[in-house]
């Protein structure tokens, strides 16, 4: 099947600038090895965060909402609590320690036993130990179940024990506004780098670009060339950031897993996924094309044949 005619002048276009920069390997590839810095760090903190998040998967489970009730709150009452927690959509888990049971542990863990059985009354309250589901480990979600048990008329203290998490959280989210930061700074630096080579390229085409515009030549026409370039420079900056960024997780996997091992524990670095890939590979793109796109309607502007 024939292409079209104007599917002809977009493939003659692409490979008369995959012709160019072939021509000009050194030049291409310090343009492509800027570009891809620029497009790596944040593709390297985003997989930061990502793995951060895996890592810390399991600090839900490590997330307990203790509530103590007051100690006239009978057993049966404690049991009732227990159960209407149990109800809540963001709780996993709630376990009842009742005063007995937590006497007999602390008399056995704590070195008191003779101390303690000289006292008349059992001082231990009630205590629900909640467990929240995972996906409410957020400050936001911790703190709401802090205010919904402290309501209770029968809670004397509601204590959550994560407050190195609800840190750990904060640090991440810090990670994330870094993430966004980075990546729009970067993405005005990868704009300003492919929009001063398509100048310098339109320089350098000058008298060219007036003969094509004597003989008709649109400027869409003439742009076009320099959008493929664009995109070229986008797309294989993009490729090599992705490279860059694959060679650092293998080069760090074994110094991670060893690390994780000393603390007692087994993960495996996580690579770029899929739609990571997809993601660095188009923002490479629209990039590279918007780039050349703004050089070029401005610079080709000022260039008229000459009469």
């Amino acid at each position: 099947m024939s292409l079209s005619v104007g599917g002809t002048r977009h493939l003659q276009a692409l490979l008369g600038s995959l012709g160019r920069l072939a021509r000009s390997p050194l030049s291409t590839f310090l343009t492509l090895l800027v570009i891809s810095l620029a497009l790596a760090l944040p593709a390297a903190l985003r997989l930061l965060v990502t793995n951060a998040q895996l890592a810390t998967g399991n600090f839900a489970n490590a997330i307990d909402v203790s509530v103590y009730l007051k100690t006239d709150v009978p057993l049966a009452k404690a049991q009732q609590l227990a159960q209407s927690a149990g109800q809540r959509l963001d709780v996993a888990a709630v376990t009842l320690i009742s005063a007995d049971k937590g006497l007999e542990e602390f008399r056995t863990y704590s070195g008191f036993g003779d101390a303690l059985a000289a006292l008349k009354e059992n001082p231990l309250p009630h205590v629900l130990h909640v467990r929240p589901r995972l996906e409410a480990g957020g400050n936001a979600a911790l703190e709401s179940l802090r205010r919904y048990f402290g309501a209770w008329p029968e809670v004397d203290l509601v204590q959550v024990d994560a407050e190195w998490v609800m840190r750990f959280n904060a640090i991440l989210e810090v990670l994330r506004r870094l993430l966004m930061m980075a990546a729009a700074l970067l993405g005005v630096g990868v704009l300003a780098v492919i929009g001063n080579t398509i100048r310098l390229e339109i320089q350098g085409r000058r008298a060219e670009i007036e003969v094509t515009k004597l003989v008709g030549g649109s400027n869409s026409y003439v742009r076009r060339p320099f959008l493929y370039t664009g995109v070229l420079y986008g797309l294989g900056g993009a490729l090599l950031a992705w490279g860059i960024v694959a060679i650092a997780v293998t080069l760090l996997g074994e110094p991670v897993a060893t690390l994780a091992k000393l603390y007692g524990s087994r993960y495996v670095l996580l690579g770029p996924s899929r739609d990571d890939v997809g993601v660095l590979l188009g923002a490479g793109v629209a990039l590279g094309w918007l780039g050349a796109w703004i050089s070029a309607a401005r610079h080709l502007r000022s260039i008229e044949p000459r009469a």
